[in-house]
């Protein structure tokens, strides 16, 4: 919708508008995974506000280009538009009465343009309708957040590539249905932790690259702007304002509107659930090993992080468990915003507006864990003698399937295995080494005797298969290209 230019009468005050006691953003007391990291900033209230006055001055230079807004006034609307000198509460009050924000900063903004230069003022928003700004302003934001997260993402790949070559031979217990299974390496685990953060490092890479502008106009037809270039081709008109506006703005040009053609919004719920849940089997991983009666890694603990406030003993895993959180909130968020594309007509009443807070929610989700990931593996203790030793805690069962493989030639495959399962169900209850059970058993004795296999046929280290060939193999892949700078805070220049 177009702009009315008129001044405005002064907006209500936060405390008007909200009650007694001051108005203050958001501060995540009840979000530890995203309190305080970059963020949370770059996903809030004054960022989002930035973001659509960054999308009304690109959209001004985007027509000065091709001759329907003055040069001058697209400078004047380009100067004026920084978020400090708007009210983001008074905004966020008066959007209710149009359902989203930008009515209402379009006739604060226009105010502002007007006390410049009010040849200007008649410029903004020329031919322009609330969903393009505010979906750019979506994919700005979207995109300044992603960039935050793939740096950490970043840190956390090297860092988890570090602890990958570090510990390629490191043996542990791999374990199923949370007991033990066979031998396996902490550098093999690092390395699959490793190639999941891969897997969401590129999946953001593509939407960071991807991010497309919103413009459509009225009903997805550019009508609006096509009014203020009369004589213009159409087809050539639209395309050519649609790559100038990505090109001021710095986001992809898309092919058609897609007011409600909802992709752009769904994808990057999705990869920001996916990273969430990515980060998320590092942190399960983490809170299983550290368990008192495990105890193979442990968490970096600074003084006084990880404090219980009843038991003075405790160190508590906070990092894990707040990367954790992120993942089990993730999902519903993103299928909430996968409901989103139920989008009727040519504009969704709204399914467009419930779209908002999930997706900001899901990139602060996916940034809190992408932040608090990198410290969590960066600074991980790996106990390599505790991992060995927990090995042994089955007296040599954990290599029953090489003891299977092995006398099976001698004994046949369902002769060894239901050797094999007596002897182990036998050393488990009287609590004897596997090795001593089957010593006992002649037919077993004379079958390893057979096997002619020299002392290591039950040591958990040398029955790892190829977990060091497979860390090797998996460190070859590389990261997507390094995350670009987030754009800043300020005006578009």
């Amino acid at each position: 919708m177009s702009a009315d230019p008129s001044p405005v009468p002064s907006s209500p005050s936060a405390t008007d508008a909200a009650g007694p006691g001051p108005v203050g953003p958001e501060a995540g007391l009840l979000a530890p995974v995203w309190a305080g990291v970059a963020v949370a900033e770059a996903v809030g209230d004054r960022a989002w506000l930035q973001a659509m006055l960054d999308a009304e001055a690109g959209l001004s230079r985007a027509q000065a280009r091709l001759g329907t807004v003055p040069e001058d006034a697209a400078r004047t609307i380009t100067r004026t538009a920084a978020a400090q000198h708007l009210d983001v509460v008074a905004l966020a009050v008066r959007a209710r009465q149009s359902a989203n924000p930008v009515v209402a900063l379009v006739r604060e903004f226009t105010a502002l343009v007007a006390a410049q230069d009010p040849a200007a003022a008649a410029y903004v928003h020329r031919g322009s309708t609330s969903q393009d700004i505010f979906d750019t302003a979506a994919m700005l934001v979207a995109r300044r957040a992603l960039a935050l997260i793939r740096a950490d993402l970043a840190r956390t790949e090297q860092a988890l590539a570090a602890l990958a070559r570090t510990h390629r031979d490191t043996v542990m217990a791999g374990r199923t249905l949370a007991l033990h299974a066979v031998p396996t390496t902490f550098g093999c685990k690092a390395a699959g932790w490793r190639h999941l953060v891969l897997d969401a490092a590129d999946r953001l890479a593509a939407l960071e690259a991807a991010a497309p502008v919103q413009l459509g106009g009225a009903a997805g037809t550019l009508a609006g702007y096509l009014a203020h270039a009369p004589g213009a081709d159409p087809a050539a008109y639209a395309h050519d304002l649609t790559q100038a506006f990505a090109a001021e703005v710095g986001l992809a040009a898309p092919l058609l509107p897609w007011h409600v053609l909802r992709t752009p919004v769904a994808d990057l719920a999705q990869g920001a659930a996916f990273t969430c849940a990515a980060l998320g089997k590092i942190a399960v991983d983490v809170l299983s090993l550290t368990r008192t009666e495990v105890g193979e890694v442990h968490e970096p603990a600074p003084a006084g992080r990880g404090a219980s406030s009843a038991m003075p003993h405790k160190q508590n895993p906070v990092l894990a468990t707040a990367v954790r959180s992120a993942a089990l909130q993730a999902p519903p968020l993103a299928a909430g915003v996968l409901g989103c594309m139920l989008s009727e007509d040519e504009r969704s009443a709204g399914a467009w507006h419930a779209e908002w807070e999930p997706l900001r929610a899901l990139l602060r989700l996916a940034g809190g864990a992408a932040h608090q990931a990198a410290e969590l593996v960066a600074h991980l203790r790996v106990d390599a003698a505790r991992m060995a030793a927990n090995t042994a805690l089955t007296g040599g069962r954990i290599v029953s399937e090489r003891i299977a493989a092995v006398l099976a030639p001698h004994l046949g495959r369902v002769a060894a295995r239901d050797l094999l399962d007596a002897a182990s169900a036998r050393a488990a209850a009287e609590d004897r080494p596997l090795a001593e059970v089957l010593g006992q058993d002649p037919r077993a004795a004379a079958a390893l005797r057979e096997a002619g296999h020299g002392g290591d046929l039950f040591a958990p280290q040398a029955y790892t298969g190829a977990a060091a060939a497979l860390t090797e193999r998996a460190l070859t892949r590389t990261p997507p290209s390094s995350p670009s700078a987030p754009s800043g805070a300020g005006g578009a220049g």
